[in-house]
């Protein structure tokens, strides 16, 4: 099954208008609940801003950008080791070095002017060679198979061999940690009570950072949101996770401030191979907030025997809630549904419901509207944001656009109005880097 295979499942891509609520009760218990599109844009950074420096990454998600003028290459360089992205005589490629021997695994004519800007971006075992010429950062060519084939970046042994390097007549050199090509499943950082993490006027939340491909080469960030300035989008934190002896970029997930400590949950995509999904999930006192992370984690018990992912967690009236997303198949096709459970503890859960009559619904949210508390997620064929009680029976839509894709309904009440915070299927470069560096970034507010 192809990477496109997952997109071609979201149906109806065309903007839809604004739904109305369905049921009376929602109305009465949130009567202010009408969204409209206040801001839209792209984030984009090959170097994440805050993020650039050091010798060496700690996790596969890193870049070297430069101004050339002729022959050049650059990459991760170490003893007997390499993988570079190169330009010369015309001619664009990408090569891995493994014991001394090097071997080009991907090549592609280019004509480029007498300057150029390059780039080479590793997202997990994905290197994509870019450049630009006057009208920003495009591809030429990108290779993952290949490059897999020599050597594993997610492999902590192999990256402590490995340091930024170039060659060539350069200027303007760059390198640090890979920042996104888009972002998407919007998650704001909360309390475990459910209120929002703010600080100095700035909401917290996680992102996924589209990467130069598939779900593999995406990962995890934290954010800030200047509420007097929504177009202000800053990445704090860069996150990673160690499992399976391998770094990875896991993520669509959720932090919470408990107490003393974070919890993190996120979803297994970081290996994704069409055979299966599930949630990961870790406690710790590290400041996840700031700063770059590796961290152990392990999976959540959820009372289900089919993939999962989109977890949310809240604890209500002293009982944790987690809202995830069912999928009972991913191959020939993706099947998945919102689900809830509860327990008192995360490893006591026990499943409320589900919605079986859906099968492209995701983005799941825990949220209180008014005076109750609700389960939201997005329902890509019927192009609506569902909400249900903590029973998991429907009981209306929200009033928003929805866009393409699915995108997640994050609404959180913050400075005296609601917002709805989410994403749209905007791709970049798909010709060459195929589907998954999405989307738009796109703040409502009621």
């Amino acid at each position: 099954m192809s990477a496109l295979d997952r997109r071609t499942l979201l149906r109806g891509l065309g903007v839809a208008g604004a739904s109305a609520l369905a049921l009376p009760g929602l109305a009465a218990a949130a009567p202010d609940l009408t969204f409209r599109i206040r801001h839209q844009y792209r984030p984009f950074d090959l170097i994440a801003p805050g993020f650039a420096g050091g010798d060496r990454p700690v996790a596969p998600f890193c870049a070297v950008t430069l101004r050339a003028s002729g022959a050049v290459a650059a990459g991760l360089v170490g003893p007997g080791t390499a993988v570079r992205g190169r330009f010369a005589a015309g001619v664009a490629s990408i090569e891995v070095t493994v014991g001394g021997v090097t071997t080009v695994v991907a090549s592609g004519a280019a004509t480029l002017p007498a300057e150029f800007g390059f780039a080479v971006v590793v997202n997990e075992n994905a290197v994509t060679v870019l450049a630009d010429t006057g009208s920003g950062w495009q591809p030429l060519l990108t290779e993952r198979d290949g490059v897999r084939a020599l050597i594993d970046l997610r492999d902590p042994a192999v990256l402590r061999r490995l340091r930024y390097g170039h060659e060539g007549s350069a200027s303007r050199v760059r390198s640090g940690y890979y920042g996104y090509a888009g972002v998407r499943d919007p998650h704001v950082v909360q309390y475990a009570d459910g209120r929002p993490y703010v600080r100095d006027g700035k909401l917290y939340l996680t992102l996924t950072c589209a990467g130069l491909g598939f779900f593999q080469q995406a990962h995890w960030g934290v954010f800030t949101l200047d509420l007097r300035d929504p177009t202000r989008l800053e990445q704090v934190a860069q996150l990673y996770f160690a499992r399976d002896g391998l770094v990875l970029g896991d993520h669509a997930g959720q932090i919470v401030v408990d107490g003393d400590s974070y919890l993190l949950a996120m979803s297994s995509w970081g290996d994704f191979d069409f055979a299966g999904v599930h949630i990961r999930y870790v406690r710790t006192s590290r400041d996840v907030l700031h700063g770059v992370h590796v961290l152990p984690t392990s999976r959540l018990p959820l009372p289900t025997t089919v993939s999962s992912w989109d977890p949310a967690m809240t604890r209500i009236d002293g009982q944790w809630h987690v809202a995830f997303v069912e999928s009972p198949a991913q191959s020939p096709a993706f099947v998945f549904h919102p689900a809830l459970a509860r327990g008192r503890s995360l490893t006591g859960l026990s499943l409320v419901g589900a919605d079986l009559t859906v099968d492209q619904t995701e983005g799941t949210i825990i949220q209180r509207l008014g005076r109750e508390w609700y389960v939201l997620a997005s329902d890509g064929d019927a192009r609506v944001y569902k909400v249900y009680d903590l029973r998991m029976r429907l009981q209306g839509t929200l009033d928003a656009p929805y866009g393409t894709n699915i995108p997640h309904p994050m609404v959180v009440p913050v400075h005296g109005k609601h917002w709805l915070l989410t994403f749209d299927g905007t791709q970049y470069a798909e010709p060459v880097l195929g589907y998954g560096g999405h989307g738009d970034f796109i703040v409502m507010t009621t």
